[in-house]
């Protein structure tokens, strides 16, 4: 089972930028997708975005295209997602988690199998 740790939250003003870092310990992500997960307060989990385990493979959730980007680098067992443009409702608790080398098409929280213990990124003047 992949543990995995997330970093990179913080408190940003409207309009700038974070990078989150999702990595893992002991085990490789080389054959995991992965996905980021956006929990804002009092509301579900939901995916922003997931990337392939080849990295060939990326999804973004409709109101994040064009502001924040997937990556991996497999060799730092590594995916990052560089945020810009960061807006009030992106504030909460991030979380990346893992499932089988393929993202698939509206795949939701219960697809994935193994999850960090999340960063939270709040928005706010």
């Amino acid at each position: 089972q992949l543990q995995l740790v997330e970093s990179g939250g913080g408190l940003v003003q409207p309009g700038g930028s974070l990078r989150l870092s999702c990595t893992t310990t002991g085990s490789s992500l080389a054959h995991s997708a992965i996905g980021w997960f956006h929990q804002a307060p009092g509301k579900e989990r939901e995916e922003v975005s997931c990337i392939s385990a080849s990295g060939t493979g990326t999804n973004y959730e409709h109101s994040v295209k064009g502001r924040f980007t997937i990556s991996r680098d497999n060799a730092k067992n590594t995916v990052y997602l560089q945020m810009t443009g960061l807006k009030a409702e992106d504030t909460g608790t991030y979380f990346c988690a893992a499932r089988p080398e393929f993202c698939g098409f509206g795949s939701t929280a219960a697809d994935f199998g193994a999850w960090g213990q999340g960063t939270q990124v709040t928005v706010s003047q």
